[in-house]
């Protein structure tokens, strides 16, 4: 089991938004959690730097930064992050969320959304706002309601039998015994378990699999780390094999992923 988080936030607003649409910045240490709540309006939860998570009742969003949490408007939820992180929330009064979806899901985040939220983070609008800041962000909110839909990039699951088995991966991401063998441990078939990762997770084991060592790469990519050295605790054989894996998910090459996140 998780140690409990050392930080514990709560949420800016309660009972009313200061606008109808707000937008918040936020650097946090490493074990931060935003406890359990929900509220009339909705929320778009974005990390510049660092992984935020969010649950639900019965699901587990994690996003890296080439994605945002859309959340809708009354849905109770949990956020937290395990390392140091960056991140920004755009909430979106009810009547200003016809155009979102009306049900939970990781959106991607397209150059001129993350170009909009870099510029909303250093010249946040307060009150009063002139016009030109109204404009900027309902087109943001425009584009929101235009981007691609990714469910959730990393999904969770409270399945008996392969929520043990997951979590075995989160703890030692470098594990690389196939499927099969996994499965033997958790008392099981690996029949059983790939049909339980794609009922639960809606992926093949083997795309879960890249996709959490992503994951757990981008932290260590921000902090300077080597890129071979990376490769080797996630379970490749060297760097190269490690890059295409990077470059095929993520659409960038693990330097090109690193000197992006630098920038801001």
């Amino acid at each position: 089991m998780r140690a409990p988080a050392r930080n514990l936030r709560q949420p800016p607003f309660s009972d009313a938004l200061p606008a109808p649409i707000w937008f918040r910045a936020a650097a946090v240490p490493r074990d931060t959690t935003y406890p359990r709540h929900r509220h009339a309006w909705g929320e778009f939860v974005y990390a510049f730097s660092g992984v935020m998570e969010i649950k639900l009742a019965d699901r587990h969003f994690l996003a890296p930064p080439h994605y945002g949490v859309w959340l809708p408007p009354e849905v109770e939820h949990l956020g937290l992050n395990r390392l140091e992180a960056c991140h920004c929330s755009l909430y979106i009064e009810a009547e200003h969320c016809a155009g979102l979806p009306d049900t939970p899901c990781a959106l991607s985040v397209r150059p001129l959304v993350r170009a909009l939220l870099e510029h909303l983070r250093e010249h946040t609008p307060g009150l009063p706002r002139g016009h030109g800041d109204e404009r900027l962000l309902q087109v943001l909110v425009d584009q929101l309601a235009q981007a691609p839909r990714a469910g959730s990039y990393l999904p969770g699951s409270d399945d008996p039998l392969l929520a043990p088995v997951l979590q075995t991966l989160e703890d030692e991401p470098g594990d690389n015994r196939p499927l099969a063998e996994l499965a033997l441990a958790a008392h099981t078939t690996e029949r059983t378990l790939v049909r339980r990762c794609q009922r639960e997770l809606g992926m093949p084991f083997a795309e879960w699999r890249q996709r959490l060592r992503v994951v757990k790469a981008l932290p260590r990519l921000e902090a300077g780390e080597k890129v071979e050295a990376i490769a080797l605790d996630l379970g490749y054989g060297g760097a190269s094999a490690f890059i295409a894996m990077f470059r095929r998910l993520m659409g960038v090459t693990p330097d090109e992923y690193r000197k992006g996140a630098a920038r801001p």
